[in-house]
């Protein structure tokens, strides 16, 4: 257990230094050449893609305590180790949020709007939404993303499924959802992630972590129950599936 928690700690730091430090860093760079919507969904992808390959067959690289969750009531993680794991992913969520701080505060007039939407790369709803969608806006789209990401985490780890793909499906899996939900919540679907920037984001972007909490893992659970569902009956004269 102690490998899988570093390892899931690991993974989670990279995680959020990737993607949210893409954000920070370089999706509207001053010289004009910034990777936009587009980059930053392609880098919390490829921390995934990345993190699957190192650190996979060590604790599942799951780096989202939603995703822990809904594994869990897929039937595919035991609900003793839930605790550990979402304990590690934070820990590494907030250590990554602490050094994306650190760097951040070293550019000339580097200031945090504790009111502006989306500051420090933070999740949020009404006010705090990028472009102002609303908090059941904003947590149907929650719900639902997450709920796919558990579907497709679920399927393309099965033993049905092509061997040594997952990781590129899960991957371009959270790319897609990032395309989609940036302009919604600047996109969660992961409530460790939130939380490890909301903690330098300020009291506005804190005051709405636990919407990050609730709809995703929400949503997880969902997706992980319709893929049981889905495969109890799609392989059920199969007796090497492991989806139930």
């Amino acid at each position: 257990m102690s490998r899988k928690f570093m390892a899931e700690m690991f993974g989670t730091f990279w995680l959020v230094f990737g993607g949210c430090g893409s954000a920070l860093y370089a999706a509207a760079h001053a010289s004009g050449n910034g990777i936009g919507f587009l980059g930053v969904s392609f880098a919390f992808g490829l921390t995934v893609l990345t993190m699957a390959y190192a650190i996979g067959h060590i604790s599942g690289c799951h780096l989202n305590p939603a995703v822990s969750v809904g594994l869990c009531v897929g039937g595919r993680f035991s609900s003793k180790d839930l605790l550990p794991y979402i304990v590690a992913q934070c820990m590494g969520a907030c250590i990554a949020g602490f050094c994306l701080w650190t760097i951040a505060s070293g550019a000339p007039g580097f200031s945090i709007d504790p009111n502006a939407a989306g500051t420090f790369a933070t999740n949020g709803f009404g006010s705090m939404s990028p472009t102002g969608y609303t908090m059941m806006a904003c947590f149907v789209a929650e719900v639902v993303l997450t709920a796919f990401f558990l579907f497709v985490i679920m399927g393309s780890t099965s033993k049905n499924a092509p061997a040594g793909f997952a990781p590129i499906a899960i991957g371009l899996c959270l790319t897609l959802i990032h395309l989609i939900s940036i302009p919604i919540t600047n996109t969660s679907v992961n409530p460790a992630r939130s939380l490890g920037v909301a903690l330098f984001g300020g009291s506005a972007a804190m005051s709405q972590v636990w919407f990050f909490w609730v709809a995703p893992i929400l949503g997880a659970v969902l997706g992980a129950m319709a893929y049981r569902f889905c495969a109890s009956g799609t392989f059920a004269s199969n007796s090497k599936t492991a989806a139930a």
